[in-house]
């Protein structure tokens, strides 16, 4: 046998390792197609806040006219004017606010308590009840809208503010209850047992531990629950017909008539009944973030 025989027997080879390069070309290409992905679902689902933002600041020409004219040539308020000074504005301004803010403070308080129950005391069919919730998630609005309303005309809260309010309630209840029930969850019952042995009675345990713990949960239902009712339409549109107890949603309809729609003055109009409920996202982004991140972790 040879020397270099000998020599390539004795030093065995070392599998190398595959270039990192590749790999790492492809986890860029794959990031890559994904924020692409996530950019253009952004873009379609942004695009009609847009379209409705810009249409009304356009003057009258440009919105009717067949060649889409991106940014309006000439931005004008003469829409926001005519959404304002049509009749039943701010009186369905002042009813939203109202049915809104209603609908929030029961919601929360309701659903707190019924979170509570749910989380903390055991009770036959508690597993069954927890399940109902969910089922009547799945049931939509319109399928309900008629026993609602007879209902709602046999107490005689038809065409009044307060039935729309238990109307609304119907719907963002359940969701409420089962949202915050997580939240309740996940808060360590020996934190109360431990306030209890330390000489706080069941109410304060229930205000010093419980209640600033599951504060970013309560924000977080609270959010939802405005935007639910602050949306909502179909219900508003059956329970109420005096013009001065419409919400907001309804006044909107308002410039579709027989002679056609008044599209920039409704453009206007939709700007303008968005914008509370940007603005008050905007202030309790913070708190909902850290509500929905503490209400996916058990703690």
């Amino acid at each position: 046998m040879s020397t270099g025989t000998l020599a390539r027997t004795a030093t065995p080879t070392r599998p190398g390792k595959p270039p990192a390069a590749p790999a790492r070309r492809r986890r860029g290409g794959r990031g890559l197609a994904s924020n692409l992905a996530l950019l253009a679902i952004s873009a379609v689902m942004f695009f009609p806040i847009y379209w409705m933002a810009v249409t009304a600041f356009k003057p009258g020409p440009e919105i009717l006219s067949y060649t889409p004219h991106w940014l309006p040539s000439r931005f004008t308020l003469d829409n926001f004017t005519a959404a304002v000074d049509r009749p039943f504005f701010w009186s369905g301004v002042a009813n939203s606010l109202l049915v809104v803010s209603a609908t929030v403070l029961i919601a929360l308080v309701v659903a707190f308590l019924g979170a509570v129950a749910l989380a903390r005391f055991e009770f036959t069919g508690r597993q069954l009840f927890v399940a109902m919730i969910l089922v009547v998630q799945m049931v939509p609005a319109g399928a309900l809208i008629i026993p609602i309303y007879l209902m709602l005309n046999r107490a005689g809260q038809t065409d009044q503010l307060p039935g729309v309010v238990l109307a609304y309630l119907t719907f963002v209840l359940p969701f409420a209850i089962w949202m915050l029930r997580g939240f309740v969850v996940n808060v360590p019952v020996e934190l109360e047992e431990a306030a209890l042995i330390d000489g706080c009675n069941r109410l304060q345990a229930f205000r010093r531990v419980l209640f600033p713990l599951v504060a970013p949960g309560l924000v977080a239902t609270a959010v939802y629950t405005a935007i639910q009712a602050w949306n909502e339409f179909l219900l508003a549109y059956v329970l109420i017909s005096t013009p001065e107890k419409q919400t907001m949603t309804v006044w909107l309809a308002s410039f579709t008539t027989t002679r056609g729609t008044e599209y920039g003055p409704l453009m206007a109009a939709s700007t303008l009944a968005a914008l509370p409920v940007v603005i008050f996202f905007a202030l309790a982004q913070r708190r909902v973030v850290s509500g929905l991140t503490a209400g996916s972790v058990k703690g």
